[in-house]
């Protein structure tokens, strides 16, 4: 979702763009037709194979790619660790390709069970492979992009949503099956939460890459949170005013983590980044694209 809200953005603004894809991608249907932009086919495992066919003249690599994302893969040991490895791979590719600058994508999975305000300055103690395997994959990166003289930045993603999500998100969840009339059932909604939507989280990064300063981490939110139960009433009220929800049916997970905020200062301060998309606004454009995108469900 990210990436091709980013791909979109460069190509608005007059700047070519080489796409890395998994071979045989459904989602390449989120990629446009735009003469500027060229399309890769790649195993992310075999990163590297590229290096002698593309050009030595490349800026920035932004990579987003990532296995076992959700589900029981977010603890496989094994294949998270395939994950760092391919990220360094990721480095190698844009030190080859003439790239001189690095932009990683983390995740808040980074700082582990921890409650409130999130920014670089806290500390990190993952408790998932897969926060584990971001954390270190950032960490590593850095290491290498030193060795390559490459700037390297790392943006930790909160929540974001939009066109293009996934269906097991929260909220493309929440839509889809608001959309076939389905009543939901959540916990009480005390979480507070802070999303994004899609293309500001891919604007923070074209900033980012244009003037993230070099060994930053940056928290990627809006920097403006809700309950989530405040975000499902309005995503309820955009579809049907008069669907029940049934707040409350479903307990917490254990451990629940019941405030995540970003804290987007050095964001903004380093970068120029400010948010530009009210939920609502954004809720609006998600439903749209649901309804217009046919093979949903």
């Amino acid at each position: 979702m990210i990436g091709s809200t980013l791909v979109n953005q460069l190509l608005n603004n007059g700047i070519l763009v080489t796409a890395i894809i998994r071979p045989n991608s459904k989602k390449i249907k989120n990629l446009p037709s735009h003469q500027s932009l060229s399309i890769v086919e790649c195993e992310l495992d075999q990163l590297m194979s590229l290096s002698s066919q593309l050009d030595r003249d490349y800026d920035v690599f932004f990579h987003f790619a990532w296995d076992k994302t959700y589900g029981d893969g977010r603890n496989d040991a094994h294949g998270q660790e395939q994950n760092i490895k391919n990220t360094l791979s990721a480095v190698d590719l844009a030190h080859t390709t003439g790239c001189t600058a690095f932009i990683g994508a983390g995740s808040q999975a980074e700082f582990g069970k921890v409650e409130g305000t999130l920014s670089d300055s806290l500390p990190k103690n993952p408790t998932t492979g897969y926060g584990i395997a971001k954390y270190t994959a950032g960490k590593l990166s850095y290491l290498l992009c030193n060795q390559y003289g490459l700037r390297h930045c790392w943006g930790r993603i909160l929540s974001a949503y939009g066109p293009g999500d996934n269906n097991y998100t929260m909220v493309m969840s929440t839509v889809l099956g608001m959309l076939r009339g389905e009543t939901m059932a959540f916990t009480k909604g005390e979480q507070i939460w802070d999303y994004i939507f899609s293309e500001d989280c891919a604007n923070a990064f074209y900033c980012i890459g244009e003037k993230g300063k070099h060994g930053k981490c940056y928290t990627i939110g809006s920097g403006k949170p809700q309950l989530l139960k405040n975000y499902i009433l309005q995503i309820r009220d955009s579809i049907n005013p008069a669907l029940p929800v049934e707040l409350g049916k479903m307990d917490y997970y254990p451990d629940q983590v019941m405030k995540l905020v970003a804290d987007i200062t050095e964001l903004t301060k380093d970068t120029g980044f400010v948010p530009k998309i009210t939920f609502p606004e954004g809720i609006q454009r998600t439903i749209q694209w649901c309804k217009e995108s046919k093979d949903r469900s």
